[in-house]
């Protein structure tokens, strides 16, 4: 904005003679200096209109257009930064805004020779760990992305999924279905086990960090008792690849994603056999991320990230999509507000969760909507400059009133 000036017109020059004094132009109600100040006003009333608007705030950051396909995706505990991995073996970081043009690539790192798999950042945000097709397992600087230490042939299989279980212990699984436990202080392995047939696709971990859990391709879950190092059972077989594993009902329920689009849900302790099913009309769920300890979000090979609400198990409605191209992984930012995810699009896009919490689910089914679309819960779920997604939201609206109404009717009778 410019400045404000104060303008002062001339002074009137003081002589001996009253005679002197100049008379007021009636006629034209101006004095000599009126006109040259108001020019000055009229220049500054334009400067001011011709100042460029601010700076645009969207809902979410823009997408950030990457060189290659991004397999992995970490989100800063505290500040709102991402780290991606790409096929590539580079790992990048960014700085994220949702004021427009504020992105920013902080720096990136090439010390991978071949596809990096999974990243993941440390709870106190200070540590950055990768692990790739290589075989290899690094510790970079987050805030300056400088390599820190780096165990090389950590695996004899390409590595392919991680999980950090503290500051210094972390969980890897290859592509032939070894998991490793590893000590950093020490760079040393302190569990190496295989009891699955095919990859590892996913690990988590408990609450009190004692029992690991995996999902494998093999179609079974495995249990480890971390604090005893052993091996401890694997769940019967499901039909399809399990491809993610998490915690849900404050640990009292374990969930996998499968190929098969199916949702499997496991009681604690009861690791051997499923209690439920849930399938979902997808190709696959190949990530899952806990919003809240009833509701989830899943990602496919069709592009939808849906949201997903356990017990009863309902599907909500549509996130957003990467249109027709498979999505690698999703995570939630640290504040709750975005979600976050990657896909073969080359694109790492986010969406608004904020409202997700919020939402309740009704015990009874809802028919289904006669255009066999779900719900859309965010503004870009459908398409960001789609024109016809307010005209969708205002028919979805209308379809919920009426099956409220038709509902409270027939409960009456």
């Amino acid at each position: 904005m410019a400045a404000s000036a104060e303008h002062v017109g001339p002074e009137t020059e003081e002589t001996d003679h009253p005679e002197s004094v100049q008379i007021k132009d009636t006629e034209t109600n101006n004095s000599p200096g009126t006109s040259e100040i108001e020019s000055e006003r009229l220049e500054q009333d334009e400067e001011e209109e011709e100042e460029p608007p601010g700076p645009k705030i969207r809902e979410t950051p823009q997408d950030i257009q990457l060189e290659a396909i991004a397999n992995t995706v970490a989100l800063h505990p505290s500040r709102d930064i991402l780290v991606c991995g790409d096929v590539d073996g580079d790992v990048y970081a960014f700085s994220y805004s949702c004021t427009e043009g504020e992105n920013r690539e902080l720096w990136s790192s090439g010390h991978h020779l071949k596809s990096c798999r999974q990243v993941r950042i440390s709870a106190d945000g200070l540590k950055l760990y990768s692990v790739s097709r290589d075989k290899a397992v690094h510790l970079l600087d987050v805030e300056r992305g400088q390599l820190v230490t780096r165990i090389r042939g950590a695996h004899g299989a390409p590595i392919n999924s991680l999980l950090l279980v503290d500051e210094n212990i972390l969980a890897t699984g290859d592509d032939g279905g070894t998991l490793k436990v590893w000590d950093m202080r020490k760079g040393t392995a302190i569990m190496d086990m295989k009891n699955h047939e095919d990859y590892i696709s996913d690990i988590t971990v408990d609450q009190n960090k004692r029992m690991l859990l995996t999902a494998s391709g093999d179609g079974t879950m495995g249990v480890f008792n971390l604090k005893r190092r052993r091996f401890e059972l694997v769940s019967e077989y499901q039909s399809g690849d399990l491809t993610s594993v998490a915690l849900m009902k404050r640990g009292k329920k374990v969930v996998c994603g499968s190929s098969e689009g199916t949702i499997y849900i496991f009681n604690w302790n009861g690791f051997g056999a499923t209690s439920d099913r849930f399938a979902l009309k997808a190709e696959s769920v190949d990530c899952i991320a806990p919003i809240t300890e009833s509701i989830m979000c899943t990602a496919s090979m069709d592009g939808y990230i849906r949201a997903i609400n356990l017990l009863p198990n309902r599907v909500i409605g549509c996130i957003g999509q990467h249109v027709g191209e498979p999505v690698e992984e999703i995570t939630r930012s640290w504040d709750s507000r975005f979600l976050v995810s990657c896909a073969h699009d080359q694109l790492i896009k986010f969406w608004d969760i904020s409202g997700l919490p919020k939402l309740t689910v009704n015990e009874y089914r809802k028919r289904k909507k006669k255009h066999g679309r779900m719900k859309s819960l965010t503004k870009k779920a459908f398409g960001e400059n789609d024109f016809f997604s307010g005209l969708v939201e205002e028919t979805e609206k209308k379809e919920e009133e009426q099956e409220e109404d038709e509902d409270s009717d027939s409960g009456s009778d």
